[in-house]
């Protein structure tokens, strides 16, 4: 024999969902005692919960950032970004001053490579150029260095944090002379070009990778990359989007590299496809060497 839990004519009456109040319910918020239906029901570790509830447990759970998931214990001064920022600058203090031709001296084409230009001299072989010309800018332009700076400082400290010292400044000087690699394989051999933006665009191609496996938002990341890429290609800007293609490629396979070995068991394994793609890189930029020709 079963008896009632309340004598008849005194169950409780049931109460209405506090966000559905035509649906009738017994169940209550275990924390804030809410009537709440099946469907505003969430499973919590001693009974169920409202989406209120729920909502400020989350907002009060520790969030982990990117950069954790590459450091545990980053540095708060991005002192490689800074000191590219400010080699930058003072190189072009230096091409200020006429009388030392600094921006001949650094400036980069293709024929500085090692090609054979038909109706033209014997040009000398100077690879170095490659890196140079990375940290040249134009002179006549202010807004070409100022730009650059810029989307490095903004770029630069975020990925300094997350990959470290050396993996940045790989990075950034891979980056470089892959944007000088576009250069030599797609532009005519006389085109000079100065500038960070190949190695600029590899920061910013990184960090998409970067951000997109780990489940972050590059949304308004790949729309700034699309617009400066259809830039490039705009007559008459004078853009060297070839540097812009060859830096974004290196950029995002390095990338790729760092994201897929970012534990500390991994380490070896980083190194190792780290130099492949360093080699790569350096292996086209020799392609037209005298040595191999």
């Amino acid at each position: 024999m079963t008896l009632p839990s309340s004598p008849p004519g005194l169950e409780p009456s049931p109460h209405g969902c506090y966000r559905h109040t035509t649906r009738p319910t017994y169940i209550v918020c275990q924390r804030c005692s809410r009537p709440i239906c099946v469907e505003c029901q969430t499973q919590a570790a001693v009974g169920v919960i409202c989406p209120e509830c729920r909502g400020a447990q989350r907002a009060a759970a520790p969030k982990r950032s990117v950069g954790s998931y590459f450091r545990v214990g980053g540095t708060s001064t991005p002192v490689v970004t800074l000191s590219l920022i400010a080699l930058t600058g003072f190189v072009f203090v230096l091409q200020m001053i006429p009388w030392l031709n600094v921006t001949d001296a650094f400036a980069f084409a293709p024929a500085y490579s090692g090609m054979e230009i038909s109706g033209y001299a014997p040009v000398p072989y100077e690879p170095w150029r490659m890196i140079t010309s990375v940290f040249t800018h134009s002179t006549g332009f202010f807004l070409h260095i100022l730009l650059n700076m810029y989307t490095l400082w903004i770029f630069g400290q975020i990925l300094e944090s997350m990959l470290g010292r050396v993996r940045f400044l790989s990075l950034y000087l891979v980056c470089g002379v892959a944007g000088s690699v576009g250069v030599m394989y797609l532009a005519p051999p006389t085109t000079f070009v100065v500038g960070a933006s190949g190695a600029i665009f590899g920061l910013l191609g990184a960090f998409l990778v970067i951000q997109r496996r780990l489940g972050g938002n590059t949304t308004s990341l790949l729309i700034l990359v699309g617009i400066n890429l259809v830039i490039g290609f705009l007559p008459g800007l004078n853009v060297a989007w070839e540097a812009h293609l060859g830096g974004l490629i290196a950029g995002v396979v390095m990338g790729l590299v760092y994201v897929q070995t970012r534990r500390f068991a991994q380490r070896r394994v980083r190194v190792a496809w780290t130099l492949v793609v360093v080699v790569i890189v350096v292996a086209l930029s020799l392609a037209h060497a005298p040595m191999f020709a």
